[in-house]
């Protein structure tokens, strides 16, 4: 069992820093993390994603006496970081289900051989895992996506319930726990599973000032997906519901743009999900359709947009799932395509909920709700949610870049509802909208609702606008679909009708540039060849040693390279994003190029 003694400090980390990732200083919260962790001080850090997370306990790994123990929750995202761990010369394993190498890798920790070792908390929990850690020093225990061994999180997994246990077998080695999201409450329930003391606490900001936001209510879907698409080259991914619409989506979207685009979720055969996934880290250019299974796995930091064919399930959960565009801080986008219908489903599932949670439920997908119809800054109703105080406006949102209009259309919705209530709340909206409109179909004349007083009595004028109100009413749970799709009321529909409770929504710009892309948003910016040659020169390295582009240098670095022209190895290594193993493996290729 290892005992950490007074280690490294904070500034030998910088120079760490500067040696193993190419960075002059640390970004945010991260120098207060790492300098807790080279103390022995148990900490979670809560940080956006970006925000470099993983650099908080790959830099100590290489510092300290023993091995940094690494849990993480998915095999996939665990390769995705060895391949950049061990790229800058950091000595790494994994050791899963995946790998035929376990026997080695068990060797070298015990050898002490190893920085960082990463597990599945399937694995850490086991009592044969245990005992392996007994064998050789262990400098760190780091928990990535903390989140997950909390019931309140939105990824909340059992196994992860069993790492308090590992860890308190080891009562001197420090533990690092890391989320991207977790509200006041998953944050206090993550520190008491996870045994970290209060004052371990560390909160970044929430904000991904770099991805711009965008909200609309979905009409053509392959269409609007499509205009994203063209105007965005480079790699996203699309969230749609469910596995049907995954793969028809995957086909509509590839056909329509010409653009590579795979299919992902869990009903594929192991095999073609993991090629498929595998195609999509390596690429460019693709777009990958998929289900929430999909993303928590991937550290790739050049995903330019996300997009949502239909409603998260929470606030948290569309954090999370748009925080995968724009890792490497370059500009991406995040789209909502939603639809009235989304909403009556998410509130039919909510019955499904043991009782103790529906209240809980509710109030997320009602904040969920207030995102999607506010007239304000999109990015000032995330942030406060996760207990922020931000500007009420950021520039670069849909609704800071094109503000819409703000109708009060209570009288409307009185009449909707209405309409609803005498109608017998067993109709859908396309029958309410004849009734309130004056169109005396069989339907109508049939059932006698020609002859109540809600009949005919919206004009032209207003009719346009039933639609959008019926979609507001649904999204706050005022309307509520049935099972046989009528609508009935919920909510506070009485408060509405009696007049006591007034009704707005947002009217969205007829501008169809909503949240668009601007020219100067492009990874080359400038145009500059040299930027293009360079990005050849990566994409050549990249298949000829079998790591994705990314791996070898990003974007930003590439920018660098072209714009400082370099003459020397020590001008090449003195670029942010050049450390001293990429400086050396791929350094001369590079600067036969930027001299030529």
């Amino acid at each position: 069992m290892a005992t950490i003694a007074a280690g490294p400090g904070i500034d030998e980390a910088r120079e760490r820093l500067r040696a193993l990732f190419g960075f002059d200083d640390f970004r945010g919260v991260q120098p207060q993390v790492v300098a807790r962790v080279l103390a022995g001080r148990s900490t979670l850090a809560v940080m956006p994603t970006g925000a470099g997370k993983s650099l908080t306990y790959q830099l100590p790994a290489a510092m300290m006496e023993g091995t940094c123990v690494v849990v993480s929750p998915l095999i996939a995202l665990m390769h995705d970081q060895l391949r950049a761990a061990r790229a800058n010369g950091i000595a790494a394993a994994t050791l899963t289900s995946a790998d035929a190498d376990w026997r080695e890798t068990i060797e070298a920790f015990r050898a002490g051989a190893l920085d960082l070792l990463y597990v599945a908390p399937e694995r850490a929990s086991q009592p044969a895992f245990r005992e392996m850690l007994a064998s050789a020093p262990i400098a760190l225990f780091a928990i990535d996506e903390a989140h997950c061994v909390s019931e309140w999180g939105h990824d909340f997994r059992p196994d992860y319930r069993q790492l308090r246990p590992l860890m308190d077998a080891f009562p001197h080695v420090p533990r690092l726990a890391l989320t991207a999201t977790a509200d006041a409450h998953t944050r206090a329930d993550i520190l008491a599973q996870l045994g970290i003391p209060g004052d371990g606490l560390i909160v970044a900001g929430f904000d991904r000032p770099n991805i711009r936001y965008a909200i609309r209510h979905r009409d053509n879907l392959v269409r609007q997906i499509a205009e994203l698409m063209r105007a965005e080259p480079g790699p996203g991914i699309v969230y749609a519901p469910t596995r049907a619409k995954v793969e028809k989506l995957a086909q509509q979207l590839g056909a329509a743009s010409g653009r590579p685009v795979l299919p992902y979720h869990a009903g594929l055969e192991p095999g073609v999900r993991a090629a498929n996934q595998a195609a999509f880290v390596e690429s460019e250019d693709m777009v990958m359709v998929a289900t929430i299974a999909f993303g928590m796995g991937i550290d790739k930091p050049d995903v330019r947009f996300v997009a949502h064919a239909g409603i998260p399930k929470s606030i948290e959960a569309y954090y999370q799932e748009t925080g995968r565009a724009g890792r490497d801080g370059d500009p991406a986008q995040a789209v909502m395509l939603w639809g009235a219908g989304d909403f009556a489903q998410a509130r039919q599932r909510l019955s499904e909920v043991p009782d103790d949670r529906r209240g809980s439920e509710r109030a997320r997908l009602d904040a969920l709700a207030g995102l999607i119809e506010t007239a304000g800054c999109r990015r000032a109703v995330l942030l406060r949610h996760f207990g922020e105080d931000p500007p009420d406006r950021c520039g670069n949102c849909d609704n800071c870049l094109d503000a819409p209009g703000v109708s009060d259309v209570t009288e409307l919705a009185r009449k909707l509802l209405s309409a609803a209530y005498r109608t017998g709340q067993s109709f859908g909206l396309g029958h309410l909208q004849k009734v309130l409109t004056g169109v005396p179909d069989d339907r109508v004349v049939q059932r006698g609702h020609d002859r109540l007083s809600v009949f005919g009595i919206v004009d032209s004028g207003d009719a346009r606008l039933i639609q959008p109100v019926a979609r507001a009413l649904q999204a706050r749970g005022v309307l509520v679909a049935t099972e046989h799709g009528g609508l009935q009321l919920g909510g506070p529909a009485k408060a509405i009708l009696k007049g006591e409770q007034p009704v707005e929504i947002v009217i969205p710009p007829a501008s169809g540039r909503r949240g668009g892309r601007r020219a100067a948003d492009t990874p080359n910016p400038v145009g500059d060849p040299l930027f293009e040659s360079l990005r050849d020169l990566r994409r050549t390295i990249a298949r000829e040693t079998g790591v994705p582009p990314y791996v070898i240098f990003h974007d930003a670095t590439l920018r660098e390279m072209a714009a400082a022209r370099p003459g020397t190895l020590a001008e090449l290594g003195a670029l942010p994003g050049v450390g001293a193993k990429k400086l050396d493996t791929y350094g001369r290729r590079f600067l036969e190029l930027l001299t030529a």
